[in-house]
């Protein structure tokens, strides 16, 4: 029988953040797909070696969950060159877009060719998984998390690489021994309170009332914790998240100064860096768009701080709020400075972005390691049973 493998995937608006079998076994794909209109040139795929593989992910993906079967893709940086690129769109739901399930699928794809843990015969790998995913708050409410398991496990899914260096001619048919799909919200806590061994790291949060403020591309979530749930009745999802604010720079970039930016990731790069941020290269000249950014996230910085005033408002006993997600990286200095000039909650951010950016994906490994470890003990107490029968 074929081992599962544990997978860890994290399909966020801006990109893809996986661990697979270990949790320091990572991905990193921006979340980018094009439909590939005409043939890829294979010159010099050869002599590309396997950093490279990550920039020139070329795939056919195959699964009856897709609304558009059999269609090859560039996905991550190879789709970000192109005139047709595709992000996801705000007011979506991320459950029911194909986008969604080809960025899965790419990535388990190629955790499945670079692992031992898989067979490989005539080109094709069967990889099976046990996967722990999330879905926004909302999604989760509205009861969406099942059909997307549901889709999941029940068929067999198909990436074949195309012009792909390293792995050329190979098929990856995935299946799932088991999906998990956890509200982002909770698994945002469960990260907060709990290192790698899921042991208890910050008893003193198990038993208060906190808020986690989960700033999405597409949506934000606001997570109630009390009793060491979350109290489903009390948390919200709002549609609205940085996307939308992102396209709107990247547009008045190109409008004001001509310079084409490849994807939203690109301005977020610009607003986050260490080094020469809010600046970019105009016609070879270094060039300030600080002017262009401030107005843009300070707007949607008021959104989003409206959202936190009106549910600590319903939650007045909540001693904490933290903000997490990529987009609380995007606009920490501005929430910051509203909230010391209003009301001056309780409020904390992650100084590490990386963290932020990495914490959902980090808590559906621990996670999806529990419910595996709990399975596998109770499926050995089950033969132990059944033999002393």
């Amino acid at each position: 029988m074929v081992k599962s493998r544990i997978a860890a995937v994290d399909v966020g608006n801006d990109a893809l953040k996986g661990n697979f079998g270990k949790l320091e076994n990572e991905l990193y794909i921006p979340n980018v797909i094009a439909p590939d209109l005409e043939d890829r040139p294979v010159i010099g795929i050869e002599e590309l070696d396997e950093k490279e593989v990550l920039d020139n992910i070329h795939i056919r993906v195959h699964s009856p969950a897709l609304d558009e079967n059999n269609i090859v893709y560039r996905v991550g940086n190879l789709a970000t060159k192109t005139n047709n690129s595709q992000e996801l769109d705000p007011g979506s739901s991320k459950s029911e877009e194909d986008q969604t399930l080809i960025m899965l699928f790419a990535a388990l794809a190629l955790d499945a060719v670079s692992t031992n843990d898989f067979k490989e015969k005539n080109d094709v790998i069967d990889a099976t998984y046990t996967l722990g995913t999330g879905l926004p708050l909302r999604e989760v409410k509205e009861g969406k998390d099942v059909g997307y398991r549901s889709q999941l496990l029940g068929s067999v899914h198909q990436v074949e690489f195309l012009v792909t260096p390293k792995h050329q001619g190979k098929k990856v048919n995935i299946k799932f021994e088991e999906v998990k799909v956890y509200p982002e919200g909770f698994a945002a806590y469960v990260n907060l309170i709990m290192d790698n061994d899921l042991k208890v790291i910050n008893k003193e949060l198990i038993d208060k009332q906190i808020l986690i403020q989960d700033i999405g591309g597409l949506s934000t979530d606001i997570a109630v914790i009390r009793n060491r749930n979350v109290d489903d009745d009390k948390a919200q999802g709002f549609n609205l998240g940085v996307s939308e604010s992102l396209e709107a720079i990247r547009e008045e970039i190109r409008s004001r100064h001509g310079v084409e930016l490849d994807s939203r990731r690109d301005v977020v790069d610009i607003i986050t860096r260490k080094n020469d941020r809010h600046h970019i290269m105009v016609r070879g000249s270094r060039t300030n768009v600080h002017d262009i950014t401030d107005h843009i996230l300070l707007d949607l910085a008021k959104k989003e701080y409206r959202f936190l005033r009106n549910v600590w408002a319903k939650n007045s006993q909540s001693e904490i709020c933290y903000f997490v997600g990529g987009g609380s990286a995007v606009l920490k200095d501005y929430i910051k400075a509203l909230n010391n000039k209003l009301d001056g909650y309780n409020i904390e951010f992650f100084e590490d972005e990386n963290e932020s950016i990495w914490m959902m994906a980090n808590a559906y490994y621990k996670l999806i390691t529990d419910f595996s470890r709990k399975a596998e003990k109770d499926t050995k107490e089950e033969k132990t049973t059944e033999k002393a029968k």
